[in-house]
């Protein structure tokens, strides 16, 4: 009887020297994963998440704001690397980073992902559970098509809200609640 053999697992130090070639990457539990570019909304959306954030992060000098294509090492041997569209850092905990030009060695404390037609519900929040797991205290699901956010604060604290509300995201990031509106809107 033939026997299976494994794939060749993937490192982060691997991902990391890889060339570029036009995708984007994430690598779980050692097997590579290819992302097509993001459309124009998904981005229009990510950028709109990233400067409200910024701006409170900013204004509150809470830490560190870091935009798609960042990639955080949340599991090793075999190595996951994720990279959220969004992602925050209080600025204790960026300062005991020692090399911020790899991938970063711990996990965020807050995580925007924004959904794109073509993902399967179930492996997005596949994606939610690992970044939780990975230790982030709150994950934002954001689905432009249905104009609403899922927020992740445990495997069973999970809540849905409309473009019409405010969400408390102060157990991640001090002092800030977010107007899904601003989010959506144009």
């Amino acid at each position: 009887m033939p026997t299976k053999t494994k794939p060749r697992l993937t490192t982060a130090d691997e991902l990391f020297e890889q060339p570029a070639d036009g995708y984007r990457y994430e690598l779980v539990a050692g097997e590579l994963r290819m992302m097509s570019p993001a459309g124009g909304r998904h981005g229009r959306i990510a950028y709109r998440i990233a400067q409200i954030l910024g701006n409170h992060v900013d204004a509150n000098q809470l830490g560190v704001v870091f935009a798609a294509e960042t990639g955080f090492k949340i599991e090793e041997d075999p190595d996951t690397v994720l990279a959220p569209d969004v992602a925050f850092i209080t600025q204790n905990r960026y300062e005991q980073i020692e090399d911020d030009t790899a991938y970063l060695p711990i996990p965020p404390d807050f995580v925007g992902e924004v959904t794109s037609p073509s993902d399967r519900f179930s492996r997005v929040e596949s994606k939610a559970f690992a970044w939780l797991d990975a230790g982030v205290k709150l994950v934002l699901l954001v689905d432009p098509q249905t104009e609403t956010i899922h927020a992740y604060r445990s495997r069973n604290n999970i809540n849905v809200y409309q473009s019409s509300e405010t969400i408390d995201c102060s157990d991640a990031v001090a002092g800030w609640n977010l107007d899904a509106n601003k989010v959506f809107k144009s």
